[in-house]
């Protein structure tokens, strides 16, 4: 078994939350692959990345991935930040793909536009389409991060939601902002074994794609409220064939 822990949300700020070190120290113990779901800093800035930065060096011994959230781009400075969790030891996967331990892993941020028959459709005034084509485009990144995984079981990390599943608990005025189904597709037709998201606080913990990969929504202030035991973050096993590297 290769043992994931997956969570979301952190909005590090210019100092991180006292209890973060410890939680992350054990989940360092307790699996093989930490993930980090988007929103890791609060506002963007590259001091709030240097802060969180400081409790991952003290505290994680194991891989990390991540990708960025909508924090991430507020002060202009994703770059920056990208650029000082990579320093961390964090790689941060922006249509990349990368094998740990016999399992594939890709990430994207991903984008809103609502799900199924009531999402946007790139109709209308330009702003309309931009809208639309920036999820067309992170969901056509995630495609190709997949496809060029040669791994049985694959996992996606996301920020935004593919599902509306996961989103449920949230005020339905918001649904549009909180993920597209258009990453949906990919993931149900390049094999993939689980999918880990953030972004919606008030969501529901788990949820399923058409045809039944689980989603999993760890955003930390959903994974508190709902008490999952331990600390706040997602844990999963994913069976290796031994035959793997």
């Amino acid at each position: 078994m290769v043992r994931v822990a997956a969570v979301g949300d952190i909005h590090c700020g210019k100092t991180c939350a006292a209890e973060l070190q410890g939680w992350l120290a054990e989940a360092s113990e307790r699996a093989d692959v930490l993930l980090f779901c988007g929103d890791l800093t609060d506002y963007g800035l590259a001091e709030e990345a240097r802060a969180l930065a400081r409790v991952l060096v003290a505290s994680v011994r194991i891989p990390m991935l991540a990708v960025l959230g909508n924090h991430e781009f507020e002060s202009g400075q994703p770059d920056e930040v990208r650029a000082v969790l990579r320093d961390a030891g964090v790689q941060v996967l922006d249509g990349e793909g990368v094998e740990i331990k016999g399992v594939g892993f890709a990430g994207v941020k991903g984008f809103g536009g609502g799900f199924g028959e009531r999402a946007l459709e790139p109709w209308g005034e330009p702003i309309i389409k931009a809208f639309v084509h920036e999820a067309i485009e992170e969901a056509l990144k995630l495609e190709k991060a997949l496809a060029r995984l040669q791994t049985p079981q694959r996992v996606v990390l996301l920020h935004y939601t593919p599902i509306q599943a996961t989103a449920e608990g949230e005020p339905p005025e918001i649904f549009p902002f909180l993920g597209s189904s258009r990453l949906e597709e990919p993931i149900n037709r390049l094999n993939v074994s689980v999918v880990f998201h953030g972004h919606a606080h008030a969501g529901s913990l788990e949820g399923q794609t058409r045809t039944g990969i689980p989603v999993y929504n760890v955003a930390l202030p959903l994974l508190r409220r709902q008490g999952v035991g331990g600390p706040p973050i997602r844990f999963h096993e994913i069976r290796v064939d031994r035959a793997q590297p």
